[in-house]
């Protein structure tokens, strides 16, 4: 996409002489002007709305889209979000879509009204269909966590096969084979390929997850623990391990098998997902595959400013590597290690 500068080099002027062409503000040469025009459909430049003199009425404002505000990662990435901005010169709107669709287009459509500098966007799933009215716009946009393949827009995210795949790598290498997996919905791509990731460390280790003891959950505590009564209603449940796709259903596993007079981790190990501050103020500790959400808003802020500084909109791909912490709720299949 050319920018501003493509355009002054075509007229061969300054950029500055092609800002006050395109908001009409000064006298411009009426030849000069004729050329920067002439440049200007001649290359398909768009202006986007810091090029058409907003940048003032602005204030300096990012909008920042998520799709839940009660889920603690996303918490955390409002945090950090709110903080780095801050450190830019900048202010964040945050906008809660409540994982609807149809929320968050109409959210999204009411923070491109107003004099935003550029979005940051967490979509809801699969289901999202706003980008494209966001792209028509030419608002700078860097989408986080949960993005679509091939995507042509900026995007800074989890390396989500690699995460499930550590996950599966760590709990059959404790020796589990008797393994569970409590998911999040299905429809966001993250979670078909943390799964996919998990799936294939099992099998290189000869272990196949069975159907049964897969439950797909929605992120909350109350799913983790609604998986652990599914899991236990089933004849021949005598699994070992438990990973969650993130630490809040982790807890709520926790809870149930503890509940269900299961010691943790010396009859089951359960592993969680984010590696967030709570998972150390449970009694065992929860061992977690570690998101660096810092990392994630820090990029994501960079991508955008710079959209903003050169004018123009750009497709760059981060992509974070995921680590292990391990803690106390898991340990070698039955404990040996511990006795």
């Amino acid at each position: 996409m050319p920018s501003i500068k493509d355009v002054a080099k075509h007229a061969v002027c300054s950029t500055s002489t092609v800002s006050r062409v395109i908001n009409n503000r000064d006298a411009v040469d009426p030849e000069t002007k004729k050329r920067v025009l002439q440049a200007i459909e001649n290359l398909g430049y768009k202006p986007n709305l810091i090029a058409q003199g907003l940048r003032v009425k602005r204030g300096n404002l990012i909008g920042l889209v998520v799709p839940s505000g009660t889920e603690h990662a996303f918490g955390a990435i409002i945090k950090y979000g709110l903080d780095q901005a801050h450190k830019e010169g900048y202010n964040i709107i945050v906008v809660n879509s409540n994982e609807d669709p149809a929320l968050e287009e109409s959210y999204i459509s009411d923070l491109l009204r107003r004099n935003i500098n550029g979005i940051i966007f967490s979509r809801v799933s699969d289901e999202s269909r706003i980008m494209p009215k966001i792209l028509n716009k030419n608002i700078p946009i860097v989408v986080i966590d949960r993005a679509f393949e091939n995507e042509k827009v900026p995007h800074v995210v989890l390396d989500n096969y690699k995460a499930g795949y550590l996950a599966g790598e760590y709990l059959s290498g404790l020796g589990h084979k008797k393994i569970a997996c409590v998911t999040g919905p299905m429809k966001i791509t993250l979670c078909r390929e943390r799964l996919h990731g998990f799936q294939d460390a099992l099998r290189e280790k000869g272990i196949n997850l069975a159907e049964q003891s897969l439950f797909e959950g929605d992120f909350s505590f109350t799913a983790g623990m609604r998986a652990v009564e599914k899991l236990y209603s089933q004849r021949d449940c005598d699994f070992t391990a438990v990973y969650a796709m993130n630490d809040l259903m982790a807890l709520g596993v926790l809870k149930k098998v503890i509940g269900k007079g299961r010691r943790v981790p010396d009859d089951v190990s359960v592993l969680g997902m984010d590696d967030l501050e709570f998972g150390n103020m449970v009694t065992p500790s929860l061992s977690s595959i570690r998101y660096p959400f810092k990392e994630l808003v820090e990029n994501a802020i960079k991508l955008l400013l710079r959209q903003i500084k050169e004018e123009r909109l750009i497709d760059d791909t981060i992509v974070l590597e995921p680590g292990l912490t391990i803690k106390e709720s898991t340990g070698p299949v039955l404990g040996k290690s511990k006795k």
